[in-house]
């Protein structure tokens, strides 16, 4: 069973802060260290791992822990629809 997101509020109103692609917004609508990871995804030649793209992003790639806030964000960006998970953990941009 998938949950369905929970949307924040601020100042009342309700919004998802990583929303579904496809409700007619572009990635201007995610937050800055979204689309950057974004970015490095869709400027890879195929299926980048976490652990390539966190070696772009300047992060300590060879300690584990350090990747898995990274791995939350492009699985979160899977569940919206901005990446596509691969079965084998390797992430691909949706075209």
């Amino acid at each position: 069973m998938v949950a369905s997101p929970v949307p924040a509020r601020v100042a009342g109103k309700a919004f998802l802060l990583i929303p579904h692609r496809g409700e007619g917004l572009d990635e201007a609508a995610l937050p800055g260290d979204y689309r950057k990871v974004l970015a490095i995804v869709r400027a890879a030649d195929g299926p980048v791992q976490v652990r390539t793209v966190g070696e772009e992003l300047g992060l300590e790639a060879a300690v584990r822990g350090k990747l898995e806030p990274l791995r939350a964000k492009m699985t979160k960006l899977a569940d919206r629809g901005w990446l596509h998970k691969r079965p084998d953990g390797r992430f691909t941009a949706r075209r």
